[in-house]
């Protein structure tokens, strides 16, 4: 695919490295992309208005209150202009402004106004990147949904060598096709997902039922990044206090046997992510009044299993997925276990999880996930926001879909 006609805003930074934008802009306008830019004033001590004027064929922002200007709201119309915008070099400082929401320049003002995807490109000395400050707002950054590339390691202009060395515009250049051609791709495959979360609730009487202490978010999340993708996405939620945005397509259930019959019918789809923390077990009588504690005896409950949603989802093979994902929540040998669930199930993909760990997993706003394809198959997502988390599974499932249809084709 070719980026003809896309359209990119290139913020330059304040950074030795702003002269790479010139060369990458030399790469996008080869490809017939257009091509707008803003120049901070700290960039403008490394290149010149009218060196970026001359190769985008396009005026330079510089001020966010310009004479003459198209129009008296600029940081609207270029943020609502752009297909995706890229800050390059992403300094230590603009991330450290960008992570508080600071608004105080064109460029800022831009960023907080827009609903674009945004490339942030870091580039800066080995111990600036490394500080626990920059890490800090990088994870803060990460949590936002801005995507970065790089940096990478090498020799930088300061003389010292490690990871600060901005990606070169011929990596930039080879991120941005990629980029470009999933989001087509996705768009014209017209993929559909099912992803279940949060708890289920199966009730003794009126008032008492058993259930668990998911929260939902990470499935939440896990939607909504998926559909950021442009795969058509319903949530299929147990009860949950959380709030859902507006474009994501949401079924509420209470029971097992609820979300069992919601995930029937919204079948067939390409993608199912079983997040849900299933209650595994239900009374095999649910009481019509209220259980009274005074002047009886304990009543026995009888239990029987609830069916198993990511069982019947992977073994149904009329409607089978051609990528189906479960969730493992366990509290010792999560790899081992995980892997005999997989393999019992006829998953495609584990996403485990160890809930015994403290400030990870249920009414948690941060995980830590164990990506389980096999035995010998196993990557780790640093704990993180499960935003971010999200955002790493649903690169890995779009991976998977995209390597299954070329083998497919």
């Amino acid at each position: 695919m070719t980026l003809k006609n896309k359209k990119i805003l290139i913020i330059i930074g304040g950074g030795i490295a702003a002269y790479k934008a010139l060369d990458l802009i030399r790469l996008l306008k080869k490809e017939n992309v257009e091509v707008k830019t803003i120049l901070t004033r700290s960039g403008k001590e490394f290149v010149t208005p009218l060196s970026l004027s001359t190769l985008t064929q396009s005026k330079t922002y510089e001020n966010i209150f310009e004479k003459n200007s198209e129009t008296d709201i600029d940081h609207i119309s270029l943020s609502r202009w752009a297909d995706l915008i890229i800050v390059l070099p992403t300094t230590a400082n603009f991330m450290s402004r960008l992570s508080i929401g600071r608004a105080e320049d064109l460029a800022t003002n831009v960023l907080l106004a827009s609903n674009k995807d945004t490339l942030l490109i870091p580039a800066m000395n080995v111990r600036m990147w490394l500080h626990k400050a920059t890490q800090s707002n990088l994870k803060i950054l990460q949590d936002f949904g801005y995507l970065f590339l790089g940096p990478e390691k090498g020799e930088m202009a300061c003389g010292e060598f490690g990871e600060g060395k901005m990606s070169s515009p011929r990596q930039i250049y080879k991120y941005l096709k990629n980029y470009f051609n999933n989001k087509n791709i996705v768009k014209k495959k017209n993929w559909k997902a099912i992803v279940t979360t949060g708890p289920t609730r199966e009730y003794i009487d009126p008032v008492r039922y058993i259930s668990n202490e998911s929260s939902g978010k990470q499935g939440c999340e896990i939607a909504i990044a998926l559909n950021k993708l442009g795969i058509k996405t319903t949530l299929i939620s147990g009860p949950s206090s959380l709030i859902f945005p507006k474009d994501l397509k949401v079924k509420k259930i209470t029971s097992a046997d609820e979300m069992l019959n919601e995930v029937k019918k919204s079948l067939p789809v390409d993608l199912v992510v079983c997040a849900a923390a299933v209650t595994d077990f239900k009374p095999t009588e649910n009481n019509k009044n209220k259980i009274k504690k005074e002047g009886i005896k304990l009543q026995k409950i009888n239990f029987v299993k609830n069916y198993d949603i990511l069982e019947y989802v992977s073994k149904n093979n009329k409607h089978r997925p051609r990528l189906v994902a479960g969730f493992s929540a366990e509290t010792e040998n999560v790899i081992n276990n995980s892997v005999t669930k997989m393999k019992k199930k006829n998953c495609d993909i584990m996403f485990a999880n160890d809930v015994s760990q403290k400030g990870v997993g249920f009414n948690s706003d941060y995980n830590k996930i164990f990506v389980i394809e096999g035995k010998d198959k196993v990557k780790i997502i640093p704990k993180n926001k499960k935003s971010f988390i999200a955002n790493k599974i649903a690169e890995i499932l779009l991976d998977k879909l995209l390597t299954n249809d070329k083998n497919i084709n």
